[in-house]
């Protein structure tokens, strides 16, 4: 299925019946990383919404890096639901699809049933995070170079990116870039909403989140520290909840489907 959000078009899948669940993808990879969660969502009893986020997949790809701000991610998914006529979803984000997933439940909470959001913490939380995060964080300055940080990713058969990310589905996320042109814009997400200017500058600020949310963080994630997810918990009112999964890296939903889908299915049917 496919809808228009302010001129860009968003390509998105539907499975199942009942209760929906909004699955949000982040960088580099699309709708297709979630693959493991579909069927078990489905069968428990879940209408379940995958959409390619602006820049991935099927999804267009404005060229503006101003188009990539929140403001705009945000939308994307709300005019997802709008075009399904869901009032209110339970809503997963990971890496950049958890960052869309905590604006959206902070600033339209009518919208939000419950939130889980898998490594990425509050926005908030993450820039409150010291020295260490930052030091996990030092690709987002170098991916602030426009052609330099493509070349540096894809040159020589894409080596930098396989030993950066560690990616468990390195060959099907690499065949996607490649042919549908989306590193420029999924860089572009880095760009619109983490300039050099804001590594010195206050952390953002955004209501708290109201809904009954789930944290979730791997205790092999290469590029998130613990402590930026376990704080969010000061920018939840509604239920928190926090869950550590022994092993995986940070695509935990590809290396341990069965620990996730589990804490899926057992906090959205609660």
């Amino acid at each position: 299925m496919r809808v228009e959000a302010n001129g860009v078009g968003i390509e998105y899948e539907v499975t199942g019946e009942g209760p929906a669940v909004v699955l949000l993808h982040g960088f580099p990879d699309s709708g297709r990383l979630w693959r493991h969660q579909v069927p078990a969502l489905v069968d428990a009893g879940f209408r379940v919404v995958v959409p390619d986020q602006r820049g991935y997949g099927k999804s267009d790809q404005p060229a503006d890096v101003a188009d990539y701000g929140i403001p705009f991610l945000v939308g994307d998914v709300l005019a997802v639901l709008d075009d399904l006529g869901i009032q209110k979803a339970n809503v997963v984000g990971h890496d950049w699809g958890a960052a869309v997933a905590w604006a959206l439940a902070s600033l339209l909470p009518d919208r939000v049933e419950r939130l889980v959001a898998l490594s990425v913490g509050m926005p908030t939380s993450f820039a409150e995070s010291g020295f260490e995060q930052r030091e996990k964080s030092w690709y987002m300055l170098l991916f602030q170079f426009q052609g330099i940080a493509e070349q540096w990713l894809s040159a020589d058969d894409w080596a930098n990116f396989k030993a950066w990310a560690r990616h468990p589905d390195t060959d099907g996320v690499i065949a996607d870039l490649e042919a549908t042109g989306s590193l420029t814009p999924g860089l572009n997400w880095y760009r619109a909403n983490i300039p050099p200017e804001s590594f010195v500058a206050p952390p953002m600020e955004l209501p708290p989140v109201v809904a009954p949310t789930m944290g979730v963080w791997s205790s092999g994630d290469f590029a998130l520290t613990e402590v930026q997810m376990t704080n969010s918990a000061k920018y939840v009112t509604g239920e928190w909840r926090y869950e550590r999964v022994e092993g995986p890296g940070h695509w935990m939903q590809l290396e341990a489907p069965d620990a996730v889908n589990r804490l899926l299915t057992g906090f959205f049917s609660a």
